[in-house]
Order: structure tokens, then sequence, then C-alpha cells
């Protein structure tokens, strides 16, 4: 066959490079859709859900490829009138304070917690109803919605039940903050969160974190409260027949490049490393001039400069 790309074969009637044996072929160049939905049920002020971030963080950036994540909001907290949890101690505001400070010693994931003894959430409904508005009207930046507000009530003791906060944490995101907060005290927010609630529990999650995983022949995989990244992993391959081959993590300017800020546990389990190593690693991963080092709550963590 001719190889020079400027003149036509005769015989194959190809103009270009080409091969003789080449077939009528069918194509898809429709991307490829994940047949597995990660469903993750969870709420604003679980303190678990903040403490499994490093790790679901890292699992989600090595095996998103094999499935699509769906976030549920679950409804922690509707009100203090009636509200009990047993389990852990808990029947009034005062009591989180001591379970949530326990919870950041033990998962080495900041959580101040003394809001609860001053300025207490009285309801994760507010920034819950937040976190649709901006996943129906704004869809990409719910996520993001999601970990700062996480951020300013764990780590800064910012009360997210209260408006201003919200419209803060929005404003954040280079988002209307006015508009997205007035618009989750209307009617239709509260119905978007209604159906995260009945899908919740059709899912059959009575706590959180729970995650499900669900393949396309509709079987699927719970797992409850803090998990290992191998436990992840198995629960994902047992809904697929296709060996799960993981991503390489990111590089450290990436997951800055996100604008949130990184705690010293976060950047030891994303990149295999103990907790003496962060400061080394930080410096040699990152231009100095593009980050500063902080510490709050006994934990180092890094922001953009």
């Amino acid at each position: 066959m001719n190889t020079n790309p400027m003149i036509c074969d005769l015989k194959t009637g190809v103009c270009g490079v080409g091969e003789e044996d080449e077939h009528t072929q069918m194509i898809d160049f429709n991307p490829q859709q994940p047949a597995i939905t990660l469903y993750y049920a969870t709420d604003p002020i679980c303190s678990h859900c903040w403490a499994i971030e490093p790790t679901l963080n890292r699992f989600i950036r090595q095996y998103g490829q094999y499935f699509k994540v769906q976030l549920l909001m679950g409804g922690l907290l509707a009100g203090w009138n009636g509200f009990a949890d047993r389990a852990n101690g808990i029947q009034q505001p005062a009591d989180v304070a001591g379970h949530w400070k326990e919870v950041g010693e033990h998962y080495r994931m900041p959580i101040d917690g003394t809001l609860w003894l001053s300025n207490p959430v009285q309801s994760s409904y507010p920034p819950s109803r937040v976190f649709k508005v901006i996943q129906s009207s704004h869809p990409g930046n719910e996520h993001a919605f999601l970990r700062r507000a996480r951020e300013a009530v764990f780590v800064f003791n910012r009360n997210i039940g209260e408006e201003q906060v919200l419209i803060d944490i929005v404003n954040g995101l280079g988002l209307p903050g006015d508009d997205i907060v007035q618009a989750s005290a209307l009617e239709a927010a509260q119905d978007l969160l209604e159906e995260d609630f009945q899908r919740v529990a059709q899912l059959g999650v009575r706590g959180f974190p729970t995650l499900v995983m669900v393949n396309e022949e509709n079987k699927g995989v719970k797992l409850v409260g803090s998990r290992t990244l191998q436990n992840y992993v198995d629960a994902l391959q047992q809904l697929t027949t296709t060996p799960l081959i993981p991503a390489a993590v990111p590089a450290l300017p990436e997951l800055m490049a996100e604008g949130h800020l990184l705690f010293a546990r976060e950047i030891e389990v994303m990149y295999d490393i103990e907790q003496q190593e962060v400061e080394d690693f930080t410096a040699a991963a990152l231009p100095a001039q593009t980050y500063h080092t902080k510490h709050i709550l006994n934990e180092l963590y890094i922001e953009p400069a």
C-alpha cells in the first residue's frame, strides 16, 4: 500500500496511511460510564464522616474510575426536641462536646467541639439544604461546599446552622451565598432533602457514615463506620469481575490547587508516610511561596498561600 498521505490508494480507496485488511468497524465514542454507584450517606455534622475523609478520599481518587459517587444527606439532627443518641450518651448539645473531642483525638482529624457548650448547632438540616440547592443549581460544587462546611464546624468551631456562616462558606466558593442560602429556606429545598432521606431509607442506612456500592445487577455491598482502604477495595471487587487497577495518587500540588485545607493525617494517608515525615515531604513537594504551614488542636495543616 502507498504510505504517502497525500496520495489515495487506487486499490483500497484509502487516502493516507491505512491498512489493506481493515474492515467496517463499529466504534463507540461515548465515554464509558461506570456500572457501579457508590452511595455515601452522610451529614454535615457527622464527626465520624469527618474522621474517615483521609481514607475515603484516597479510595475515591484511586478507584473512582470504577464507580460514580452519589452523596446523600442523612438528616442526623432534625432538632434537639426529643433527640437522644443513647449509644453515645448524647441527649443534649453539651453531651456532644466530649464525644467530638474523643473522635478527633482517636482519628487525628482535628475537632474542637466547644461550640456545643457555647453556641450549639440546633439542626443539621440548614447546611444539608444548602448542599442540595448547590447540587441542583451549581452541580459540581456540592462536594467543595460540604468540605468547607466541615472545616468550619469541626476545626474552627463555627456554627454551620447559622445563616451568615453558611453565606460566608458559599461566598468562599465563588457562588452567590445570599441567593443560595435564601433558596435553601424554601419548601423546594426541603423537598430535595426529603428525597435524599427516602433514598437513604431504601438503602437500609441506619447510621453514618455508611457507604453502599451497587452494581448494574442491583447487587450491593454496605460498609458502615470507619473502614480501611483495603476494606473499601475488597468491597468494590465483589461487585465486578474486572481486576481493579488503582490510579496513581495525585501529586500534592494538585491537591493544594483544590483550595481547601490539608491536614497532616490526610497527607499521611494519601502518600503512605509517617506523621514525623509530613513537614519534610511537604517542603519537598511544594514551592515554599505557595503554601503556609499552621497548627491547630495539636495537628499540623497546610493552606494555599
